[in-house]
Parts: structure tokens; sequence; C-alpha cells
């Protein structure tokens, strides 16, 4: 792509700043927007949980942006010249050259997501009694550290847990917290340090590349190997270009390739990092592949193809040299800084700054009448689909599991998280969200909690059912009709 870098937004004459989207729509898919009663009953089918609602009955669905980024048609083109083979693809090999030219890693082995990427490494690396320090956890990579009988260790920095702020790397890792960790456990009880860019449940928030050094220094001084989750990179890489000094001149390729010098192992989703599919694991130490490749075929498929159809390793070859284009990378976090802007304006309570893949509402500020056990943000998530037919994800103490006693482990924040897919959304479907998240605040007296009524011991957010502590849905549906005029 031969475009030239565009800023985050644009200014206009009248002094407002909108962002700008550089691409064109060439394929629409048609939306509906059923009435709040239809809303109503929907939620109250899917159990109040999100993830079990049907995509007939919603209108904007950021849920996730994992697998629903738009494709290019460039990405969409290669598709149509894969060379379906169950072994020796050259597909594979267009991939590998494009792992090398975006990460300089030359070993790679393809899975079917970031998910499976972190069992066959849980697998491979993690014991029983084993630490993985890391600047914040990711609901699949705890559970799979957990499963092999690791413990995590979240060493993350006091500017972490502020709401408002104006640090632009909320996703450092604590140095002096690191050294701490590795002494206490035994170097030879960390097999490796997890640095995540742009750390999910942080909101999103990057690390800077002097935290990636500092770390890199700590673990070769106790000689721990370090593990990047990349799902996220190419906005960890867009944030350090626009917000670390020295890094201004930089293109997006030099800093990726900088960032991939420091880490041992690189995994990623390509469901993210590629508005693709698939995934995988890649490294240069030869050694480290050789440990992890025989478990490939045994979980995922033969080693060219890693589980997922060859069209999809064309189109994660052709996503990833996309990542080094700052216009394809800009996009969701222009966009997400706009919805952090004016949703701050309004006084919602909002993680700040705007970070990547979605939009972070403080449900713990925005229900502060609502205790953490009565799980805030998954009664703000049916609350805000109930009035706007958009669906959001529920990051709080639903998305942790239970202790050993039964109790709630309550979540260090309690987000919404609204995803803003690369590419997908309108600005005026933005401002939708906006109106009807101010409207909902300015009622958010009338919304009550949840309980579990099905609760598996794992990963529950996925597929639990709740339901409200009262009759509140009803009577949020009835106060939005009257206020909106939709029917009810």
């Amino acid at each position: 792509m031969e475009n030239t870098p565009a800023d985050s937004a644009v200014k206009f004459f009248n002094g407002k700043q909108i962002p700008l989207e550089m691409h064109k729509v060439k394929i629409v898919q048609a939306l509906n927007l059923v009435p709040v009663e239809r809303r109503l009953e929907a939620i109250r089918k899917a159990g109040f949980n999100s993830f079990l609602l049907g995509t007939k009955d919603i209108f904007l669905d950021m849920l996730t942006d994992s697998g629903t980024n738009a494709q290019s048609d460039s990405q969409v083109s290669k598709m149509f010249i894969a060379d379906e083979a169950y072994a020796g693809s050259q597909s594979f090999e267009r991939f590998e050259k494009s792992v090398l030219m975006v990460f300089g890693k030359k070993y790679v082995l393809p899975v079917h997501q970031g998910r499976a990427a972190e069992n066959m490494l849980g697998k491979a690396f993690i014991r029983e009694g084993s630490v993985i320090p890391t600047n914040y956890h990711f609901t699949t990579t705890l559970a799979h550290i957990q499963l092999n009988g690791g413990k995590v260790l979240e060493l993350f920095t006091p500017e972490a847990m502020k709401v408002k702020s104006s640090h632009p790397f909320k996703g450092n890792m604590d140095i002096q917290k690191l050294e701490d960790a590795i002494i206490n456990a035994g170097p030879e009880n960390v097999p490796f340090i997890r640095m995540e860019a742009s750390t999910n449940l942080l909101g999103g928030q990057p690390f800077s590349m002097e935290n990636l050094r500092e770390v890199r220094k700590t673990a070769d001084k106790y000689g721990v190997m370090i593990v990047l989750d990349a799902s996220l990179v190419g906005e960890n890489a867009y944030f350090i270009k626009r917000r670390e000094k020295g890094f201004e001149n930089r293109s997006l390729e030099e800093i990726l390739k900088e960032m991939g010098s420091m880490c041992d192992i690189i995994y990623f989703s390509g469901r993210k990092v590629s508005s693709s599919r698939g995934g995988a694991i890649c490294t240069n130490n030869q050694e480290i592949y050789d440990r992890i490749k025989f478990l490939l075929p045994v979980y995922e498929g033969f080693l060219t193809y890693g589980g997922i159809p060859i069209r999809e390793i064309e189109s994660m070859a052709e996503g990833l040299k996309e990542t080094v284009d700052e216009n394809v990378v800009s996009h969701s976090p222009a966009f997400i800084n706009y919805m952090v802007r004016e949703l701050d304006k309004l006084g919602i309570p909002v993680i700040m700054p705007g970070g990547a893949l979605g939009c972070h509402i403080d449900a713990g500020q925005f229900l502060d009448h609502l205790p953490q056990d009565e799980y805030p943000a998954g009664a703000l998530i049916a609350a805000f689909y109930i009035v706007s037919g958009v669906r959001g994800m529920e990051r709080g103490t639903m998305s942790n599991n239970r202790d050993e006693n039964g109790r709630d482990i309550l979540a260090d924040l309690e987000l919404m998280r609204l995803a803003v897919p690369r590419r997908v959304f309108t600005l005026s479907q933005i401002e939708y969200v906006i109106d009807r998240l101010h409207w909902l605040y300015r009622n958010r007296r009338l919304i009550g909690g949840l309980r579990f009524i099905q609760e598996p011991p794992l990963l529950r957010f996925f597929i639990g059912r709740l339901e409200p502590l009262s009759d509140w849905p009803r009577k949020l549906a009835i106060k939005f009709r009257e206020d909106i005029g939709e029917s009810l």
C-alpha cells in the first residue's frame, strides 16, 4: 500500500477533530435495529450474557475485534491463489516471509488462533510450581497457565489502575517487582516473562519500548525468556511512534522489528493482528522451535497449515504486511480516541487515555451503587444492549473465576468493553453509541445487579447464565421507551 500515513484525526477550520477513514467501503452487510421489547426478550433468553445473544437481534456488534476486523481487497484476493496442500504448501512459505519481515523471526508454527498458541506454550514450558510474571493477564492465558500448574504474577505499575490518566504507557511492567518476583521464585521456576502488547484487560493500554528494554535487561540478568503476546502489537507500535520520545520518525516496521528482537518467543492471534484467522508461534531459537513443534500435529495440524484452511494462511500473510501500514493500524485507535474524548466531555467514566481494541467504560464508577459481587460490568452490558441494541463484552469480576472457597475473585477493574474492529463502523454509528450511553448514564440508578444461575467452573463469562436481582430490566426498557419513543 502506497498511502501517506495520516494523523489520528483531522482538524477542521472550526477546531473540531474527527477521525478520517483512509479507506472506502466496497462491500456492505445490512444491519437491523430491533425494537426495545425484542431486545429485552433477547437478553432474557441469553441469560443476561451478551455472548449468548444471536446476531439477528444485534444492531452494532462491539463484543470483540477477534475475527471481526474488515479484510482488505488485497487480503481477499490472496485467498484465491492459496496452495491448498496438507503439507509443504507454498502459501506457508509466503507466510514465513511475512513473519520474518514484521517480527524478524525465521521459525514459524501456525495455529488456529491465539489460545492454541497459549496451550502449546503452556504444555512445552510450564510445570507444577512455575511462576509467570506478566504486565497483566488475559483470560485464556491465565487458564492455560493454571491448567498446567503455573501461577501468574501481575506486575503492573500504579498508573495501570487509574481510570482517568494522561500516562501514555499504562501497560508497562514494574521492573523492581519483576526482579523481586524472579528472586523470590527462583529463576529456575520462571520459565518465561510474558509481555502483552496493548494489555486487553487494562483497557488496551500499551507498554513503551523503554520498558521492554528494561524487561529484557532483567531477563538476561537471570537467564529467563521473554514471550510476547503480539495480538495487538501493531497498535502498541503505533502508540510508541505517537507517544514515546525518539520514535516520532521511526516507521512501524522498524519499531516492530526492534520489539521482536528483544523477545525469545512471539505468539499472536491472526484474528486480531492481521485482520484474518489463525495465529502462530515464532522464534529464532532452533532449540525452542524443536521443543514446541512436536505438539503441533497433536493439537492443531501439520507444521505448514496448523489447523486452519490454507486460504487463511494466505490472508494472514498479507494481513501481517498491512500491520506495518500506519493508515491501517491507526484506524481503530483513532475511533477509540474520539469516543473516549466525547464520553469524557459528558462526564461518563471511561479509561483514559484511549487505547487499542475498544473503548472501555468504567462500570465500577458508572454503577457505583452496585457491589462487585452483583457484577456491575455485566449489568451495564445488559442494560446498554436493552437501550441501544449494541453488544459489548464484560471485562470485570464475571471474567474472573472463584477461589477455592467458592468466593468471587473481585476484578481490579470493572469494565464494559465496546470493541472497535478495524474499518468496520462509521462515525455516525459511533455517535449513536455515544448518544445511547449518555442517556443510560443519566438513568443509571435504574440498573440493578445480577447473579449466576448457571456457572461453569472455568471461563464462566463465555457460557454462564445470569438473572437480574429485581425487575430492573423491564423498568429500564419502559423508561427508555418513554424518553426515546421506541415501542414496548
